[in-house]
């Protein structure tokens, strides 16, 4: 899942991913899109599912406000927009990570547009969430794809 609404491209410079003054962060829409996310994934029976994150502010606080026990942050799902040199190894991890999951239990990732674009082609509005097929392979498949509640 891409974070949720969070105005403009990128980081501002000289961000810190420690302080999130200085980073891109949601907008009361985006607060709103990542609760309506939670909401609609427990009506559907997913109570207790894995959550990992980038560890940016705007998807630490998408997976939050969606109100799932606990948020792992995982370098993984971290941006790679001003990085493009590590997007190939980054990505090739993040699919090897993802295949390493148990299967049968619901994990959730909330990461970045240009981290779902290198993994399955997708470019994902701010809150879309694209359901993969398992394992994932070098052209994974899609097997829908919703857009913010």
């Amino acid at each position: 899942m891409r974070h949720a609404s969070a105005p403009g491209i990128g980081d501002p410079p000289g961000f810190v991913l420690e302080d999130c003054d200085t980073q891109r962060n949601l907008d009361e829409q985006g607060r709103l899109q990542a609760q309506r996310w939670g909401e609609l994934l427990r009506a559907k029976g997913v109570t207790q599912p894995r959550v990992f994150s980038s560890r940016w502010c705007r998807a630490l606080e998408t997976a939050e406000k969606m109100r799932f026990d606990a948020v792992e942050p995982l370098p993984l799902l971290d941006s790679f927009f001003v990085r493009k040199d590590q997007k190939d190894t980054q990505t090739e991890n993040l699919r090897a990570f993802i295949n390493s999951l148990s299967a049968g239990s619901p994990v959730i990732l909330i990461t970045h547009q240009v981290n779902i674009t290198a993994l399955t082609g997708v470019f994902p509005r701010s809150g879309e969430a694209l359901f993969l097929a398992l394992p994932l392979t070098d052209s994974p498949k899609i097997q829908a794809r919703i857009l913010p509640p």
